[in-house]
C-alpha cells in the first residue's frame, strides 16, 4: 500500500519544523519568503494534500454544506442543487448532495451522516410528513433551511414556491380553455406540495362555479415517469374520461403523455395535459408540455444564502432573523393544452 504523505514528511524534506509547515499552509504571511518557498517546493514535490477532516475536527466547522432532496432523478432538484452549489462555491464551500428517494428512513440516515460529518449546515426538502426526522436533527444544533416547503410550525428559514397559486394557474388555464372535467395526477398525498397544488386546483374550479367533483384525483406512490404511465393507464380505463389532466410534476405529465401516445389518444385534441416545474424536458417532449414554472435555481441559491447568513452569526451575540421566502410560479403555455374546444 502506498504511503500517505503527511505534514511530518514535508517538514523533513524541507528541513523545517512541523509548526513551520502548518504556518505556510494556514498563515503564509508569518513565514519568511525563502522558507515559505522551500516548504511549498516540498509540498509540490511530495504531492502533499492536507487532511480536511482533521482540520474540521480542530476547528469544529466544516467547509461542506449538506443538501438532501426528494429525488435527484428529477431535473427540478438538479436545478435546485445547481443554485445551491453556485452560492456555496462563492462562499468557499462545497455541497454534499444526497437523495432521500422520498423515503423517510433514508432521510433519517442521511441526516445522521450530516451530523457525523459536522457539516456547516443543511438544505432539506423533507420526505417525512410527520416531522420526526427534523425534530431528531435539531438536537445536533446544526442550522438548516427548508427548500421547496413552507416552514409551517417551525422556526427555521424556508424557501418555497406558492404551490396553491401554481395549482390555480394550471387549472384556471384548463377551465378557460373550456374543460369542465379534469383529472389531477397527484403523487404521494403526504407531501405538502401535492396537497397545496390540489388546493389551488379546487380554488380555480370554485372561481368558475364548478364543484370539487369536477376534479378527479389519481394519486401515485411516486413522482416519476413510471408512476405517470401507470396513472395514464388508469385514466384510460375510466368509464367517463376527463378531457384534461393536471399533473403534480412534469415527470408524471411525461408519463401520462407516453401512455396516451401508446394508446392512440391525441394530445391535446383528445386530452389536454399540464405539468408542474417546467423542467428542461417539458419543452423537448414529443408534444411540448404546458407547465407551471418554478424558479428552481433561484430557490436553491436563496436557500444556501440564508443558511450562510445563519452560520456566519454562530458564536456571536447577534440573533439570526429567520425568514420564510415564498416565490411566485409562472404558467408556461405550450401545445399540450392548446386544442380548441
Amino acid at each position: 500500500m502506498a504511503h500517505s504523505v503527511g505534514i511530518k514528511d514535508v517538514a523533513r524534506a524541507a528541513g523545517v519544523s512541523v509548526g513551520t509547515v502548518s504556518n505556510v499552509i494556514n498563515r503564509p504571511d508569518t513565514v519568511a519568503t525563502e522558507t515559505r518557498a522551500r516548504v511549498l517546493s516540498a509540498i509540490d514535490r511530495l504531492g502533499y494534500v492536507r487532511s480536511e477532516s482533521a482540520r474540521q475536527l480542530r476547528a469544529g466547522r466544516s467547509r461542506i454544506m449538506g443538501l438532501l432532496v426528494l429525488d435527484m432523478g428529477n431535473p427540478f432538484f438538479v436545478d435546485v442543487a445547481r443554485g445551491a452549489e453556485r452560492a456555496a462555491r462563492e462562499a468557499g464551500l462545497g455541497v454534499m448532495v444526497c437523495n432521500s428517494a422520498q423515503n423517510p428512513g433514508e432521510e433519517a440516515e442521511y441526516l445522521s451522516l450530516f451530523a457525523e460529518q459536522r457539516v456547516r449546515g443543511v438544505l432539506l426538502t423533507p420526505a417525512d410528513a410527520t416531522g420526526r426526522n427534523i425534530e431528531g436533527f435539531r438536537r445536533h444544533n446544526i442550522p438548516f433551511v427548508l427548500v421547496d416547503r413552507v416552514a409551517d410550525g417551525t422556526t427555521e428559514c424556508s424557501v418555497s414556491v406558492d404551490d396553491v397559486a401554481g395549482g390555480a394557474l394550471a387549472v384556471r388555464h384548463l377551465v378557460d380553455a373550456g374543460h369542465r372535467s379534469i383529472a389531477y395526477v397527484s403523487g404521494p398525498p403526504g407531501l405538502n406540495q401535492v396537497r397545496d397544488r390540489r388546493t389551488g386546483a379546487l380554488a380555480a374550479l370554485a372561481e368558475a362555479g364548478l364543484g370539487p367533483e369536477a376534479l378527479r384525483e389519481l394519486p401515485t406512490e411516486r413522482l416519476d415517469v413510471a408512476a405517470g404511465r401507470d396513472a395514464g393507464a388508469r385514466l384510460l380505463g375510466l368509464a367517463e374520461r376527463p378531457t384534461a389532466v393536471f399533473c403534480a410534476n412534469d415527470l408524471l405529465a411525461l408519463g401520462v403523455l407516453q401512455a396516451m401516445y401508446a394508446a392512440g389518444v391525441g394530445v391535446p385534441d383528445d386530452l389536454a395535459i399540464v405539468g408542474y416545474d417546467d423542467i428542461e424536458f417539458a419543452a423537448a417532449a414529443a408534444v411540448p408540455l404546458t407547465s407551471v414554472r418554478q424558479p428552481a435555481v433561484t430557490m436553491g441559491a436563496m436557500a444556501a444564502e440564508l443558511l450562510l447568513e445563519e452560520t456566519e452569526l454562530e458564536g456571536t451575540d447577534r440573533p439570526h432573523p429567520h425568514r420564510r421566502v415564498v416565490l411566485q410560479p409562472e404558467l408556461v403555455v405550450r401545445r399540450s393544452s392548446l386544442a380548441a374546444r
